[in-house]
């Protein structure tokens, strides 16, 4: 069976370095050592000052909300993953749905100022795929209407922007470190933000709002473990080399499917891509349709990623249900093919060949 992704795994003997530190240590969470010593890491390698590492990619959203006191409208993407839009739930705020661009795939910035009341507070958009949304024009209204900006950078692990890492950009950004992403530590996740107030701040909330008997604010239990942080000191050093391997499996893609037939998101000439994922839009839904269960005759299982367009949730208050029209009409023939480092090229041909046989 051949899967959308496969996790990567470094050799047990990598693990099992860092875990005899958890040993020595005795510590098993609460900012162990090695939770600390891959923070340190983590803003090395992505040229920023201040990150904390949590659970997961989904509650530095929320905890992002929270820290900037955001309590009510949000203008957000419709094209994600639900865990952007339900962190705005979550939070007890509005979402506002801009539709996306039909190049990009992002959050579309002439879309965004229209929808700007005297409720609205933010700007959450997603870097969609790993490449990066129009950050300067999302500024320029951010600072015109005086908006706080958050970035959902789940897929930009790896990434620059203008030479940057994309997770250095907005008031604050988050990261995904689920085993299924470029950078991985089994679960986790991370949130950065630009000034030690700020960071006290997120540290506060991922503690339960207190330190001992000292209590200071609100909080959440959003701390990561010893075990997990190893996992994540044994993979930073390979990121590069699996960028890599990435990049020469979606070179196989790119020689052997049909563009005629199909497309692909353009890839900003300012982004340093990661290669997270490889989607493929196909002329309609009944040709998705038709591939999907082609692949699935044969044992692969690729995936609709994004869909449903999120604006189309069922669960979202009558507010939210702005039309998307892009967005919806991509969310219905859009697939994830399958795409990891260690994916063989006689695969690629494999699925390949289905799809161009089924377009």
């Amino acid at each position: 069976m051949l899967y959308v992704t496969k996790s990567y795994l470094p050799e047990p003997e990598e693990y099992y370095e860092q875990l005899k530190r958890i040993w020595a240590s005795g510590q098993l969470t609460n900012d162990g050592p090695l939770v600390k010593d891959l923070e340190k890491q983590l803003q090395a390698y992505l040229g920023v000052e201040h990150l904390k590492f949590t659970t997961n990619g989904t509650v530095v959203l929320q905890m992002a909300l929270k820290a900037l006191d955001i309590t009510k409208e949000v203008i957000t993407t419709p094209f994600s993953y639900v865990a952007t839009t339900n962190a705005i739930l979550w939070e007890n705020c509005t979402p506002v749905f801009a539709d996306i661009s039909p190049d990009d795939f992002n959050i579309d910035p002439d879309a965004i100022e229209p929808l700007i009341t005297e409720n609205t507070q933010a700007i959450l958009a997603t870097h969609v795929y790993g490449n990066a949304c129009q950050i300067e024009r999302i500024e320029v209204i951010a600072r015109r209407y005086n908006l706080k900006v958050i970035y959902d950078a789940a897929h930009t692990f790896g990434a620059s922007y203008k030479g940057r890492s994309i997770l250095s950009y907005g008031d604050l950004s988050t990261c995904s470190f689920h085993a299924t992403k470029v950078f991985h530590t089994i679960e986790g996740g991370c949130i950065v933000c630009h000034d030690p107030v700020m960071e006290r701040k997120l540290y506060n909330y991922r503690s339960f709002g207190h330190r001992n008997d000292d209590y200071f604010s609100v909080g959440i239990n959003a701390k990561n473990s010893e075990f997990h942080a190893a996992m994540g000191l044994v993979m930073l050093p390979k990121v590069a080399g699996l960028i890599a391997d990435r990049k020469q499996v979606a070179s196989w893609y790119d020689a052997r499917l049909n563009f005629d037939r199909i497309r692909r998101p353009t890839i900003s000439p300012d982004v340093d891509y990661n290669y997270a994922y490889y989607p493929v839009v196909f002329e309609s839904e009944t040709v998705l349709l038709r591939v999907m269960a082609a692949l699935k005759a044969d044992n692969i299982i690729p995936r609709r990623y994004f869909y449903p367009s999120l604006n189309t949730l069922d669960f979202l208050p009558a507010t939210s249900r702005q039309a998307c029209p892009v967005s919806e009409d991509y969310s219905l023939r859009v697939l994830s093919l399958p795409f990891h480092p260690a994916l063989p090229e006689a695969e690629v041909e494999r699925v390949s060949r289905i799809i161009n046989e089924n377009v």
